[in-house]
Order: C-alpha cells, then structure tokens, then sequence
C-alpha cells in the first residue's frame, strides 16, 4: 500500500468491483479514453486484469481511494499493454491514470501519479513512459494542459513523435 496526504493506494479487491464498473462507465470519465462506456463484463475483466499485470510484471494499476472517506477516486498505475505504437514502446512501463468524476480538478491524478512514480523510482526502474493526448481510435485529445500537466507536475518528457496504428 502507498499512502499520500489525501490519498491510499492499494492492490484492487474484488470488493472495488462495484466502483470500478461505475467509473468506467460514466460517458464523462471515457470521453477522452475510449469514448465508450464500459460494459459490467468490461470492467470485470479490467479489474482482474489489474491483478493479474501484478503477478507477470511486478507491476499494475492500484486502486485509489480517499483516506478521508474512503470513496473510491479511480485507477492509476503501469502496465505493458504491447499497443501497436509507433514508435515502440518496447518492455518500458507505461503510465496511465483514470479518475472518478467526482475527483476530477482536485489535484489527485498528480498526488497518485506522482506516488506511482516514486514507488517505480524505488525499484530501479529508471524510464516510464505516458502515451498522452492519444484518445479514442487515435485522435489526439487535449494536448497543450496535458503536456503541461506531464511535462511540470510529473517530469515527463516529450519524446519523438509517436502515435497508436490504425
């Protein structure tokens, strides 16, 4: 478990079922993402997918959650999702985030990444990348406040050019 000032992340449970699939699909939260709700078998699979990345990869996704109250703020984490990207991303850990609508302009994606991060520094893991501004079938979205967000609260750097296959 990593614990920040407002926020604990730990491994999904299946008792973060329920929160998970509520997230996921709410038009707003995947707007950006895939631009389509997800579906309870969806987010099923998605949650044991968390676990299981884990057990293969010493990595994953954690569950966050507010130490306040205990609601549920999303996902944030690593994965190697092997996506057709150009220019490969080879074995390096890919970052990623999703939040509750509610927690959205709190400033908690840079509080949990940010721990994320660290936690990663801490094993010898010296490069992540993030595929940001990539949104549903490959258009860009956001860019300018993304790169900003990246570039200045968590450190990323523009790399070359990059964007997913048709």
């Amino acid at each position: 478990m990593i614990e920040t000032e407002r926020l604990r992340l730990s491994f999904h449970q299946a008792a973060d079922f329920d929160d998970l699939r509520m997230m996921w699909s709410d038009p707003n939260v995947v707007r950006h993402i895939s631009g389509v709700p997800s579906s309870e078998q969806e987010s099923w699979f998605r949650l044991l997918r968390y676990r299981g990345l884990w057990d293969i990869l010493g990595y994953g996704y954690w569950c966050v959650r507010s130490k306040a109250d205990g609601r549920y703020v999303g996902d944030v984490g690593f994965a190697d999702l092997k996506r057709p990207v150009e220019p490969p991303l080879g074995a390096v850990p890919e970052a990623g985030w999703v939040l509750a609508s509610w927690a959205h302009g709190q400033g908690f994606a840079t509080e949990a990444l940010r721990a994320a991060l660290t936690w990663m520094d801490g094993r010898g893991v010296d490069r992540t990348v993030m595929h940001h501004g990539i949104g549903k079938r490959g258009v860009p979205q956001g860019g300018g406040e993304m790169r900003v967000f990246l570039e200045k609260q968590c450190s990323f750097r523009e790399p070359a050019d990059a964007a997913i296959a048709a």
